[in-house]
Formats: structure tokens, C-alpha cells, sequence
């Protein structure tokens, strides 16, 4: 647990002096960019966005992404200004059938700085525009509880993720976007992270993505569905 909390402080004091030469950390994933080929016309390419939430999805559990046309771009202890920046190389550039976006948590507890909750919204839902103006189909996560950052303690988190999940529910639902809670079945009686889900009240184990990954697998098939009625 001790060690686990080191090394995200250490991610969050990395990607502060990261930011310093390249905000939006462009550079993560350039050249992977590059490499990674246009889909082929039956691809229903997927680009999850996010934070390390997103990023360390791939390793933890692994065996989501095999062999599925899903490409992994969050970038740890990231806030929705930096994805906003990126969102074009990382998101737009790939040509996906869908984004997957979550993302908001860091922006709470102030990773590059205090912010509102407007501010967060207003992020996410550019990000919402960029994609719909290209096509692309979203899927919007609700932000995972957590009672409080490590990292960053004293934020009372909480209650602002509940009205952070509000702004986005709604806006989803008026805004022909498919809405993903994992709020709700993730949450324990203070409203943060359930222990046995991720240990340090913040990042999902494979118990936590086991729980998130048939629902948002149902949201994309919501989305690719949507796509295809719209074809015929």
C-alpha cells in the first residue's frame, strides 16, 4: 500500500515536470501514433481516453484488450485541459468508430492546479464537440468514487464527483451520449472507492475493471449500433 502510494506521488511529481516542456504530454504517444495503421473498413476501432485509470487498464487486466480493436490512450495522473490538447492526436488522428472518455478525477484534486467543476465540464464536453464534428461516437464515463487522493489528501473529493456525475449524466442524455455509471456499483458507504476494488482508494484491481468492463462494452455496442442503423 506504502509503496503503491510512492510510486503514484512520484507519477503525479513526473508528469508536473513533463508538463513543464510538453503540457499535454503530445509526446507519449507519437510514435505509437505514427505505427499504428488507418482501421480497415470493417474496424470498429475504439480509442479509450483517459488517465492512468485508462492507462494502467491494459496491464492490470490485460486480457480486455486482446485481440479487440481497442486502442489504450490514457496517460497517468492527467487532467481533462491536458486531454483536451491532446484529444486531436490521440483521438481524432486514429479515425475510431468510438471514443471511450474517462476522465475528471485528477482535475479534483488538483493535479495542475485548483479548477472548477464548470471548467471540468466545459473540458469534457469540448472534447465531446471535437469528437461528434469527426464522426466519432462517444461513450462518457462517470468518474470512479473516491473518498480521498493520496497524493493530495484533504480535497474531500466525494460529494464533488457525485455533482461532477450529475453535470455528465445529463449532459449525455441531452447530448445523444451513451452515459457509463461505475459510480453506483463501485461505491462504499462514504462514497469512495469499495476496498476490495482498488486498494488505494483510487485505482481499480482486476476486481474493479471486472465490474467495469461489461458495462462499458455495453455502452460501445449501444454506439456501434447507432452507427450501423444510421448507414442502412
Amino acid at each position: 500500500m506504502t509503496r503503491r502510494i510512492l510510486s503514484l506521488c512520484l507519477l503525479v511529481a513526473l508528469n508536473s515536470a513533463l508538463s513543464a516542456q510538453d503540457f499535454a504530454n503530445l509526446n507519449y504517444y507519437r510514435k505509437a501514433n505514427t505505427m499504428l495503421e488507418n482501421p480497415t473498413e470493417n474496424e470498429d476501432r475504439i480509442v479509450f481516453m483517459g488517465n492512468s485509470i485508462t492507462e494502467f487498464w491494459k496491464n492490470v487486466h490485460p486480457d480486455f484488450f486482446v485481440e479487440k480493436p481497442y486502442v489504450n490512450r490514457g496517460i497517468g495522473g492527467q487532467t481533462t485541459s491536458q486531454m483536451l490538447l491532446r484529444f486531436r492526436a490521440d483521438v481524432v488522428n486514429l479515425h475510431p468508430k468510438v471514443v471511450v472518455f474517462l476522465g475528471g478525477t485528477n482535475d479534483i484534486a488538483g493535479n495542475t492546479g485548483n479548477v472548477s467543476l464548470d471548467m471540468i465540464e466545459d473540458n469534457i464536453f469540448s472534447m465531446i464537440d471535437l469528437a461528434k464534428t469527426n464522426d466519432i461516437a462517444v461513450v462518457l464515463c462517470s468518474v470512479l468514487p473516491v473518498f480521498d487522493y493520496p497524493w493530495s489528501p484533504g480535497k474531500e473529493p466525494a460529494e464533488k464527483i457525485i455533482e461532477l456525475n450529475k453535470a455528465l449524466r445529463f449532459y449525455a442524455e441531452t447530448h445523444d451520449v451513451t452515459f457509463v455509471d461505475f459510480h453506483t456499483p463501485m461505491k462504499d458507504s462514504r462514497n469512495g472507492l469499495r476496498l476490495e476494488l482498488g486498494e488505494d482508494g483510487v485505482h481499480p484491481n482486476v476486481n474493479g475493471y471486472l465490474i467495469m468492463e461489461p458495462l462499458v462494452e455495453e455502452a460501445i455496442a449501444i454506439e456501434l449500433q447507432k452507427i450501423k442503423a444510421k448507414q442502412n
